[in-house]
């Protein structure tokens, strides 16, 4: 496809030009490890493998995507299993966690069978965890045990999995494109991260919710999410969207990710943690890359699915 050739070129370009003046950056300080230097290769290079990874899964289309995000939902499933306190009581359902819900919320996704995908978690899974750790007669923290599992779920599995499940969706005079709707979301969101943090070390002086997340300004996030939305406007031509529809679409996936970053923050404050983990060197874990998306996709999804699709 014409559109996703030239998509995957744009971003190595971009990767390609920020490696260069990383380079230059290095050879010109006197500190070659300076920390902040270092972070930043290590982020440009995080940025390549990622790249590469879904431009791997783009060529395999919805076989490969469903693949990879069933995997992004395993990786971070763990880090969030492994940051809750667990007891010995709770195995059973974490095994199923892992084994069974992964494997079945990934096969209704690519079966395209909307009316049990959208429900399966939220109203089975939440059901039956807490009934099978009752079972086990163990009651110590027993509501915050459960709320961390169905959260863990909720997150790590159910949002995530609305990124391949956009595959599935029916546009009139969009068919066979709908990997582009996947690179739109993902463009806007993580670009929108990026300026708002570009944004914030520039203009930022008012914290959003300095207890929570001290780096993230009111500044930033306008200035973020405001040049995300004209980004999304750019990309309208990957989207069955009108320049206008897409610039909204691009407003309202950017601040659920703002809100999801923000939620992220709040865990691992209470968890007394920086990182989710350290699976992606210079990012932390997966999902302190994919935090933004998790809230973003589903309604990115929902939108998508009432307003363009028959």
């Amino acid at each position: 496809m014409r559109e996703t050739t030239l998509l995957i070129a744009g971003l190595a370009g971009v990767l390609t030009l920020a490696s260069i003046v990383a380079a230059i950056l290095t050879f010109r300080a006197p500190d070659r490890k300076n920390p902040a230097l270092v972070n930043l290769n290590q982020r440009i290079l995080a940025w390549w493998v990622m790249v590469a990874l879904i431009a791997i899964a783009f060529v395999f289309g919805k076989d490969g995507m469903t693949v990879l995000f069933a995997l992004i939902s395993f990786a971070a499933l763990r880090e969030f299993v492994t940051l809750t306190h667990t007891r010995r009581s709770d195995h059973w359902v974490l095994l199923a966690m892992f084994a069974v819900i992964i494997p079945i919320q990934y096969w209704l996704v690519w079966t395209a069978w909307y009316g049990l995908f959208t429900i399966f978690i939220p109203v089975y899974c939440f059901l039956l965890m807490p009934a099978v750790t009752a079972l086990q007669g163990d009651t110590e923290r027993f509501l915050e045990r459960v709320a961390a599992q169905q959260w863990a779920v909720m997150l790590a599995i159910y949002c995530v999995s609305h990124v391949p499940a956009l595959l599935t969706l029916q546009v009139p005079g969009f068919e066979g494109r709908n990997l582009l709707l996947i690179a739109f979301l993902i463009i806007v969101v993580q670009g929108s991260d990026v300026l708002q943090y570009i944004f914030g070390k520039l203009l930022g002086r008012h914290k959003v919710a300095p207890s929570v997340s001290p780096s993230k300004t009111w500044e930033g996030l306008i200035g973020g999410v405001a040049s995300a939305s004209l980004l999304g406007a750019a990309l309208s031509f990957l989207t069955p969207f009108s320049p206008i529809h897409a610039a909204i679409v691009a407003f309202l996936v950017c601040l659920m990710g703002f809100l999801g970053g923000l939620v992220a923050s709040a865990i691992k404050r209470d968890q007394g943690v920086k990182d989710w983990g350290h699976l992606i060197e210079g990012h932390g874990g997966m999902l302190d890359r994919a935090d933004s998306l998790v809230f973003a996709a589903p309604v990115f999804f929902h939108i998508v699915r009432y307003f363009w699709t028959v």
